[in-house]
């Protein structure tokens, strides 16, 4: 049976992913129902990333913090919340090396939180956005599925492992409505500029070095941010309670494979020689426990609930290329006139 959601409270939805599931929803003629975004607008969160949405009937904003437990609680009484949708977390692996602390804050007291708020209010489905790097790293073969051991290798990942076995715990000793997906790296446009891809965009468009830990050949997954919005759309809608789901791109290559084919995709848009960007990477010191490969085993999410990644790798690169492009001819444009 479905879910009747009507009434959706989503954390850090300001932020990249939580973004694209509210514009995703607000879009759809699927969803009649409303949103509450709470975002404590942090370094990553950003308010643009909704416009259009911000007088949208069906949509409110509150900023807070999600370890405020009183506000969640009140917020789900007098607002009838449905479901909690939690993406809200520090996710960057490299400033979880510089200072873990702020990943423990985040992503492991502010998800305990959370579910102490469901406990109170128990008909409240908790569904919680994890990441396949839980799982650690794999060799040249294989791939992950939701009966993979954890093996988490960052302080980040630790953080999203510990907050992983909260929401179960408290599934089964609280008897909660919960559903946990773990995801492969997302891109897209509109993504902040600390990760690979915006960071290799931007890079090549400023004539910036273009920095590649060790050899470039650490392997990852790729998945279009809004191919996740609507997984995620279906797991809230007819996942199983208690049950977890791998949502994969099927877009695997390493660093370097995926920088080349930027660099190709970057030169056809810019009308420049793609050797004048290549001539820009750089290999740089690798950086502390830095996983090998992921490979998301997306079948069960297939099978039960019928979804599958829609966005070709080159198409969603070129239509985030194209995107960041149109940003930055947009923020050097004169106030009121042409381009000069």
């Amino acid at each position: 049976m479905e879910r009747s959601l009507k009434r959706l409270l989503v954390t850090g939805g300001a932020g990249f992913v939580g973004s694209a599931f509210i514009r995703y929803l607000l879009r759809s003629s699927h969803f009649e129902g409303s949103i509450i975004n709470l975002d404590l607008l942090t370094y990553a969160g950003k308010l643009e990333n909704l416009d259009g949405f911000h007088t949208h009937p069906r949509y409110r904003f509150i900023q807070a913090d999600i370890n405020n437990r009183m506000l969640i609680e009140k917020i789900l009484e007098e607002e009838e919340i449905d479901a909690i949708v939690h993406f809200a977390a520090e996710t960057h692996v490299d400033r979880s090396i510089l200072s873990a602390r702020p990943f423990l804050e985040a992503n492991v007291m502010g998800t305990l939180s959370l579910l102490e708020a469901v406990r109170k209010y128990s008909h409240v489905h908790f569904h919680h956005i994890s990441t396949d790097e839980v799982y650690g790293s794999l060799g040249e073969s294989g791939s992950f599925n939701e009966h993979s051991p954890y093996r988490p290798n960052s302080p980040y990942s630790a953080s999203k492992a510990a907050s992983d076995h909260f929401v179960r715990a408290f599934a089964q000793t609280y008897r909660l409505s919960t559903t946990v997906s773990h995801c492969s790296n997302n891109y897209g446009p509109g993504q902040f500029p600390e990760k690979f891809i915006p960071v290799m965009i931007l890079h090549c468009l400023g004539d910036k070095p273009l920095p590649v830990y060790g050899r470039g050949r650490n392997i990852r997954d790729w998945l279009y941010v809004d191919d996740h919005a609507e997984a995620v759309w279906m797991i809230l809608q007819k996942g199983k309670k208690g049950e977890s789901y791998d949502i994969g791109g099927g877009a695997e290559l390493s660093n370097l494979e995926l920088l080349y084919l930027l660099i190709e995709l970057l030169a056809k848009e810019t009308g420049c020689d793609p050797e004048r960007y290549r001539s820009l990477i750089r290999f740089v010191e690798d950086r502390p426990g830095h996983d090998l490969r992921y490979s998301i085993d997306a079948s069960k999410i297939g099978h039960e609930l019928g979804w599958k990644p829609e966005t070709v790798l080159q198409d969603g690169l070129a239509r985030t290329i194209r995107w960041y492009l149109k940003k930055i001819v947009t923020s050097v444009r004169p106030q009121g006139g042409k381009m000069a």
